[in-house]
């Protein structure tokens, strides 16, 4: 459940739209083809896709419409990384020979853009659109009382099938002394005005190190707190590295293997009492662990099992009740908007439609949007090792690009592991700026099977960024270039020459 907190009339523009107080709940259908629980990206695609295709289709949503992504994840978290970028860019601009004199953060005027980009797009997910669509929205909390009947704020819902999307929320780490101090989350971190002068951050995933990186641009001062030895310690060594000492290099403090005791409270400050010593702060950020949203579903009325990690679902996203399917965070270990776009996608197939579309065989790329960007698809190198493929890896470094160059860009790469004797994509890394932008490329490629040969073989514009994909492709195929065939097409050209 996505919690909130009103604070300014753009607040209200967004609550108007995602939770507006004068809905009335519509009279329900006699039975809907499907009923979405949540309306995050899985419920909202389920349900409007269903009414699209023709069919009868419910919402059901205990808090805001847009879940996460729209109100508390996505678009607040990359607005910020926007402003937190035009303020580093303005005090790096003198390696271009640009002169900036003086650059000052007002953190009340970027907050306050937060909230209103994320209310200017919020009729995207507003319960007018949905109903105009002809999707049946309803707020309040759902329960299943019986085996094709569910709860539904007062009202009854009766449905042929139905999709849980219910999305995870954060939780905190056991720490003694965290809940009595206090702590922001992800879901309440857009909700300030003033600016916290010290923070820490516990986590140094993906949500850590963007949202670190991006206060401490703003005027923060920020220590981030990983148990492991380098922050995103998911992603290859070298590509976190990079990561790494750009947020030292911005100023952001790292305390690694991190072993938090406990916080105390000591004149109004927080303390953050660690194996490696005392830290005074004014606010603690969490960014570590999600848990899901499934309390008071009534999920044993229907035989759906779940685990501390989510809804149990098969390769088609069926629950262990094959009249109810789960898409989304609350399902997929793999937990993006884009992917819970795809899984209510299935759902709608698989449910609707008597498909038979598997989750295994889509490709999933994501992205972390730190500045350098790192961004995956496929299978690193360890997992294909692990796997039993034999791995060929081809490494071009952005400091050979000519585009890089001209922007200042020294660190970074494009990484593909193809499989040893072809061409054939497994995974691939890129690390620099628009990394998100790029990956597509390689998802692309991989998703209709397109090896590095047929990489190679496509123009790509100079001088970008794009264009250090194309030179791994190259690079591959220098690989081919075996003495035997350089020993033929050397006497094949001598010959042409008599």
């Amino acid at each position: 459940m996505t919690t909130f907190t009103r604070v300014d009339e753009n607040d209200r523009r967004l609550l108007a739209n995602v939770r507006p107080e004068s809905w009335r709940s519509p009279t329900p259908a006699a039975r809907y083809n499907l009923v979405a629980i949540g309306a995050g990206t899985a419920g909202l695609i389920s349900a409007i896709g269903t009414a699209g295709l023709g069919g009868k289709a419910a919402l059901v949503e205990r808090s805001l419409m847009g879940g996460d992504c729209l109100v508390v994840g996505c678009v607040p978290s990359k607005t910020l990384l926007r402003a937190a970028k035009a303020a580093a860019d303005a005090r790096k601009a003198e390696r271009y020979g640009v002169n900036v004199s003086g650059v000052e953060v007002d953190f009340s005027a970027v907050m306050a853009r937060v909230r209103a980009v994320r209310a200017d797009i919020s009729h995207v997910d507003s319960a007018a659109r949905y109903s105009s669509a002809g999707v049946d929205v309803f707020f309040g909390a759902a329960r299943f009382t019986g085996p094709d009947t569910l709860q539904a704020g007062d009202q009854v819902l009766r449905f042929k099938k139905a999709v849980i999307a219910t999305g995870t929320r954060p939780v905190a780490p056991p720490i003694p002394g965290l809940a009595e101090a206090g702590y922001l989350t992800n879901e309440t971190l857009f909700s300030l005005t003033e600016k916290p002068a010290r923070l820490a951050v516990i986590g140094g995933g993906p949500i850590g190190c963007e949202l670190a990186q991006a206060l401490q641009r703003l005027g923060v001062s920020v220590t981030v707190f990983e148990m492991t030895d380098h922050v995103l310690p998911l992603e290859d060594v070298d590509a976190a590295a990079i990561v790494q000492n750009a947020l030292i290099a911005d100023g952001v403090s790292l305390v690694l293997n991190a072993r938090i005791e406990r916080i105390e409270v000591e004149g109004g400050e927080k303390v953050v009492v660690h194996a490696g010593g005392r830290l005074p702060v004014d606010a603690i950020l969490v960014a570590a662990g999600r848990a899901p949203n499934i309390e008071g579903l009534g999920l044993e009325t229907v035989g759906v099992e779940a685990t501390k990690n989510g809804i149990t679902v098969d390769d088609f996203m069926r629950t262990t009740n094959p009249n109810i399917f789960a898409a989304g965070d609350v399902a997929l270990r793999a937990r993006f908007t884009h992917t819970a776009d795809f899984s209510a996608r299935l759902v709608i197939q698989n449910a609707l439609f008597l498909g038979a579309r598997r989750w295994s065989n889509l490709v999933v790329p994501w992205a972390t949007y730190t500045d350098p960007e790192v961004a995956h698809v496929g299978l690193y190198e360890r997992e294909a090792e692990a796997r039993g493929l034999k791995v060929q890896t081809i490494t071009v470094p952005l400091a050979e690009n000519d585009r890089a160059h001209a922007d200042g860009v020294s660190e970074g790469f494009v990484r593909v592991h193809v499989r040893a004797g072809s061409d054939k994509i497994l995974g691939a890394t890129v690390v620099g700026p628009h990394a998100g932008d790029l990956i597509g490329e390689l998802s692309l490629a991989i998703t209709n099977k397109i090896g590095l040969l047929g990489v190679a073989a496509t123009i790509h514009p100079y001088p970008t960024l794009a264009e250090a994909i194309r030179r791994a492709a190259d690079a591959y195929n220098r690989t081919r270039l075996t003495p035997l065939f350089k020993s033929l097409a050397t006497r094949w050209l001598a010959w042409q020459r008599r």
